[in-house]
C-alpha cells in the first residue's frame, strides 16, 4: 500500500466531528500546568484512549520547586477554588469586575490568597523605576498594562503592593489590532521563583480597564477594590498521558501536543491534543480491523504540559532518545480560519537539526488535497487540477512549543509543527470551541496520523524515494537563490558589487549544501543498510555547482556590459569589536536541552538582569527569543560565537552578536555551557 493510498485510508476513517466533540470536553477543565483541572483533563484523555483500544498510561512527574528537569525547572502545583474582584468605591460605580467561577482566565493563575478592601494606584505599565516617582504603593494594588512579572518584582516585591490588576492585551498582527477585543481577558500568569514575594492579580478588560483609568485620573476619591482569592501552592505533580501503538522493534515515533492552559483554550491547545487522540483512535482501529497492516516501528503519542512535560518526559527517557527517529507537534491545528485570521503552517525544525522530517511532511501535506471527500478543495472551473479553499505555507523554525525541546540537536528528536497562526483570539477568554473547525481537525489530525504510520512503517525502499524527494526540493532551492544572485547582479554597476555577490551566493549555496547533505544522512535513520545516501548527497552537490557555475556567468555577462575584463576580489569586511571577541569564544554545552533564561534570571545579580532586560526590550520585534535558541542548537564545543552568528544569520536574515554574546555569556555563569 502506497503513501496516497493510507492517506486515503486514514482521511476516510478520521472524524474531524467527533475530533471537535474532544475540543468542546476539554475546554471545559482549567488546565493550568500542575493543577487538579489539568489532572481532570489528562483523566478524561487516558480514559478515551482505553475505550478506544489503546495501551495507555499517565506517567507522573514532581510539581515543586527543587526538581530540575536538565536546565529546566518544575513549579509548584496550584489549586483555585475561587476569586472575585469587586469594585466598592466610588459608590456609584459598585460592581463585580471579575469572578474566577464564570471566568477564570479573569484572574491572573498562580494568584496566592488575599481578603480585603485595598485602594487602587494607576500605573501606565510599571516597568521603569522612574514610574513610581511620587506614588505610594505600599498595602494597595496597583492597575498596569506592564509586563506583571516585571510590575511585581517592582511593585509588590520592592515597594510593598498586595496586588496586581492588569488591563492589558497583547496585539496579534494584522488580526488582532490594538483596542480589539474590547470584552475578552488576556491569558495571564504568575511564575514564582523561588524566594518570591507572591501576590494576588486579576485580568480586567480593555474596556474595564479604560473606565477604571478614567476614575482614577479624575481622583474625585479614591478608587477601592474588594479582593477575596481562595487558592494554594503546594508541592504536587504534573502528568503526561502516554499511549503507545506497539511495533516490532525499539524504534518509536512520537506525537505531541500539549494539554494545558485556562479554561476554554479550544484552539490552543484542545484542538491538538484532539486532533492527537482521533489520529490515534484512527490508526488503532485501522491496525485492529486489518485494514492497515501493524507497524515496524511504535508509535508514541503524548499529552503534556507544554514545555516542561516534555523536558520531564526526556529527562525520565534520555536512555531511549536515540530510538526516536522523529516526532512531530500539533499545536492550535483546529483554527477556524474566517473567524481566526490564521494560516495552517507546517513550521521547519531549526537548520542545526536539518533531517529528511519536514520534507516528509510537506511531501504528505501536498497528497491531502487528491482526497476523495475534501469539502474544503475546490476543481479548477474546467474541472481539470484542484486547489485548496484554505490558506497554507512552509515556514521557517520559529520555537515557541515542544518541538524547540525535542529538536534540539542535543535532544536529537527532528520534530515539524503543525500550527495555525497568526490566530486573532489567542491566549483570550474568547479562545472558545466555536471557534475552531472539524475540517481543519480533520486536516491536521490525518496528516499527523499519516506522518507518524510512515515513519512507523518506512524501510530502505521507502528511504530512497524521499530522498530522491529532498534531492528535487534542494534543488529548487539551489535554483531559486542563484536567479535570485542573477536577478541582483543585472542592476548593479561596479565589480567590487558584482564579486560581493557572487561571494554570497557560494556562502549560501556552501551552507544550503551542508544542511542537505546533513538531511540526507538522516534517512539511514530509517534503512540502516541498501540506502543511496552517497548517491544522492553527490548529486545534490552536482547541482549546486551547477547553479554557481550559471550564476557565474549571469554575473560575467554583466560585468562585460559594465567593461570589466575581471571582478575584483572582494574587500574583507571589518569586524566590530564584538565580532572580534565573538572570534575568541567557543561554547560547549554542558546539558540537554534549550536553555529560557527567564526561568533562572532569579538567579543572577540585580545588575546582570538589569541589563539583560534593556537588551531584551530595545527589540521590539520578539525575534531574540528564537536567536538565543538557535545560538545554543548551533554550539557544538567547534564553532565559535562569531561563527554560530553567521550561519544564524543565514538561517534567519537576523545578525545579533551583541544579543548572542550577551546570552551565552549569561547561560554561562549559571552553569550551562563553557567557553574553550
Amino acid at each position: 500500500m502506497n503513501s496516497r493510498q493510507v492517506s486515503e485510508l486514514i482521511w476516510q476513517s478520521f472524524s474531524g466531528e467527533a475530533a471537535w466533540q474532544v475540543v468542546s470536553d476539554l475546554s471545559r477543565f482549567h488546565r493550568i500546568q500542575a493543577s487538579p483541572g489539568y489532572r481532570r483533563a489528562a483523566q478524561l484523555i487516558h480514559q478515551r484512549l482505553a475505550q478506544a483500544g489503546l495501551q495507555a498510561e499517565i506517567l507522573s512527574y514532581p510539581a515543586d520547586q527543587d526538581t530540575l528537569f536538565w536546565g529546566w525547572p518544575s513549579f509548584q502545583e496550584w489549586d483555585c477554588t475561587g476569586a472575585e474582584l469587586r469594585l466598592v468605591a466610588p459608590h456609584d460605580q459598585v460592581q463585580v469586575l471579575a469572578d474566577f467561577r464564570a471566568c477564570p482566565i479573569s484572574l491572573i493563575q498562580r494568584s496566592t490568597p488575599f481578603e480585603g478592601e485595598v485602594e487602587v494606584v494607576l500605573l501606565e505599565d510599571g516597568e521603569e523605576e522612574a514610574d513610581y516617582d511620587g506614588l505610594d504603593v505600599a498595602g494597595k494594588v496597583v492597575l498596569s498594562r506592564g509586563d506583571v512579572h516585571r510590575v511585581r518584582e517592582l511593585a509588590v516585591q520592592q515597594r510593598g503592593a498586595v496586588g496586581i490588576l492588569f488591563d492589558g492585551m497583547r496585539v496579534v498582527r494584522p488580526v488582532r489590532p490594538e483596542g480589539d477585543l474590547a470584552d475578552a481577558r488576556q491569558y495571564t500568569s504568575f511564575w514564582w521563583d523561588p524566594g518570591a514575594t507572591t501576590c494576588f492579580g486579576f485580568v480586567l478588560t480593555l474596556r474595564q480597564g479604560q473606565a477604571m483609568r478614567r476614575l482614577l485620573k479624575e481622583g474625585k476619591e479614591p478608587v477601592r477594590v474588594r479582593v477575596k482569592v481562595e487558592s494554594r501552592l503546594y508541592d504536587g505533580a504534573m502528568e503526561v498521558v502516554q499511549a503507545t501503538i506497539p511495533g516490532q522493534t525499539d524504534e518509536q515515533v512520537l506525537v505531541v501536543a500539549h494539554l494545558c492552559h485556562p479554561l476554554p483554550s479550544a484552539n490552543d491547545n484542545a484542538s491538538g491534543a484532539a486532533a492527537a487522540f482521533e489520529a490515534a483512535r484512527t490508526l488503532q482501529s485501522l491496525i485492529n480491523s486489518g485494514q492497515l497492516p501493524g507497524p515496524r516501528r511504535s508509535i508514541r503519542l503524548l499529552w503534556l504540559p507544554e514545555m516542561t512535560g516534555t523536558f520531564a518526559f526526556l529527562a525520565q527517557h534520555e536512555g531511549q532518545m536515540s530510538r526516536f527517529i522523529a516526532g512531530i507537534n500539533l499545536d492550535m491545528v483546529g483554527e477556524d480560519q474566517g473567524q481566526t485570521g490564521s494560516s495552517w503552517l507546517i513550521e521547519r525544525p531549526p537548520e542545526a537539526a536539518a533531517s529528511f522530517a519536514p520534507e516528509l511532511l510537506v511531501r504528505l501535506r501536498d497528497d491531502l488535497p487528491g482526497l476523495k471527500g475534501m469539502v474544503d478543495v475546490a476543481p479548477s472551473h474546467t474541472g481539470l487540477g484542484a486547489y485548496p479553499l484554505y490558506r497554507q505555507a512552509e515556514v521557517p523554525f520559529s520555537g515557541g512549543s515542544d518541538h524547540y525541546i525535542l529538536s534540539d540537536p542535543s535532544v536529537g528528536v527532528p520534530t515539524p509543527m503543525i500550527i495555525q497562526w497568526p490566530d486573532r483570539f489567542y491566549h483570550t477568554s474568547a479562545d472558545t470551541p466555536d471557534r475552531t473547525d472539524p475540517r481543519s481537525l480533520a486536516r491536521a489530525g490525518a496528516l499527523a496520523a499519516t506522518y507518524a504510520y510512515w515513519l512507523a512503517c518506512a524501510g530502505a525502499a521507502e528511504a530512497n524515494l524521499l530522498g530522491y524527494e529532498m534531492v528535487a526540493r534542494f534543488k529548487a532551492q539551489a535554483i531559486e537563490a542563484a536567479q535570485s544572485a542573477a536577478r541582483d547582479a543585472a542592476g548593479l554597476a561596479d565589480g567590487e558589487s558584482l564579486a560581493r555577490t557572487m561571494a554570497g551566493l557560494d556562502r549560501r549555496l556552501a551552507y544550503l549544501l551542508g544542511r542537505q547533505k546533513a538531511a540526507l544522512q538522516t534517512l539511514d535513520r530509517l534503512a540502516s543498510t541498501d540506502c543511496i545516501i552517497p548517491e544522492l548527497q553527490a548529486e545534490a552537490a552536482r547541482a549546486l555547482h551547477h547553479e554557481l557555475e550559471w550564476a557565474q556567468s549571469a554575473v560575467d555577462l554583466r560585468a562585460a556590459e559594465l567593461g570589466l575584463d575581471s571582478l575584483p576580489a572582494p574587500s574583507p569586511q571589518e569586524l566590530s569589536e564584538e565580532e572580534q571577541e565573538a572570534a575568541t569564544l567557543i561554547p560547549a554545552r554542558l546539558v540537554r536541552g534549550p536553555i529560557s533564561l527567564a526561568h533562572h534570571l532569579h538567579r543572577l545579580d540585580e545588575q546582570s538582569r538589569e541589563r539583560w532586560r534593556q537588551l531584551i526590550k530595545a527589540r521590539k520585534d520578539g525575534a531574540f527569543y528564537t536567536l538565543s535558541a538557535l545560538a545554543l542548537y548551533w554550539a557544538d564545543g567547534a564553532r565559535s560565537v562569531l561563527e554560530i552568528a553567521d550561519l544564524i544569520e543565514i538561517e534567519s536574515g537576523k545578525r545579533d552578536v551583541e544579543l548572542l554574546l550577551a546570552y551565552l555569556r549569561l547561560v554561562e555563569e549559571l552553569g550551562f555551557i563553557a567557553f574553550q
